[in-house]
């Protein structure tokens, strides 16, 4: 099994959960707990590139809780950094001013939207804080899930762990 499958394997399992019918995270989410170390994450993001990053944490109706932002002064290819923390799994998601645009870190590099020495430091953060990076490609093939976002036209996986529900 390569790493894709092991990861769409993650994604089903994860889909799985006992969680409340809003989808917004699962039965058991320890809101306090992951607000922390979204915390610990933007305060070492903010150590390594050396400037402030700001912790989004007003975020309401989603799959996920939290943001970081990377401001694009700080990033080598001077374009801001958004990693987005799912409610699921310890799921993280790194992305350049155009989400979508770069199927992972490696097209993301090959563009010219992210250096290589950012994307070692975002994921060494993310790595040393637990944290599991799922390459966008994944995120956006079509959600054939278990909940009722199934029956919506334009669902992805990206719309079940990283999206505004």
């Amino acid at each position: 099994m390569n790493d894709d499958d092991r990861t769409s394997a993650l994604f089903r399992a994860l889909d799985r959960l006992p969680a409340p019918h809003h989808l917004e995270h699962p039965d058991g989410f320890d809101h306090a707990g992951a607000r922390l170390r979204a915390a610990r994450l933007r305060d070492r993001l903010t150590q390594d590139f050396g400037r402030p990053c700001r912790l989004d944490e007003g975020i309401q109706d989603a799959s996920f809780s939290f943001s970081v932002d990377i401001p694009a002064e700080a990033t080598g290819a001077g374009v801001l950094i958004a990693v987005r923390l799912s409610n699921y799994g310890d799921l993280a998601a790194v992305t350049t001013s155009a989400p979508g645009s770069h199927d992972d870190l490696d097209d993301a590099v090959r563009d010219g939207a992210l250096s290589q020495a950012d994307r070692d430091r975002i994921t060494a953060a993310l790595s040393d804080l637990g944290y599991r990076l799922v390459a966008t490609r994944l995120l956006h093939r079509p959600y054939d899930g278990v909940t009722w976002l199934v029956d919506e036209d334009h669902a992805t996986w990206w719309t079940r762990f990283f999206d505004h529900l």
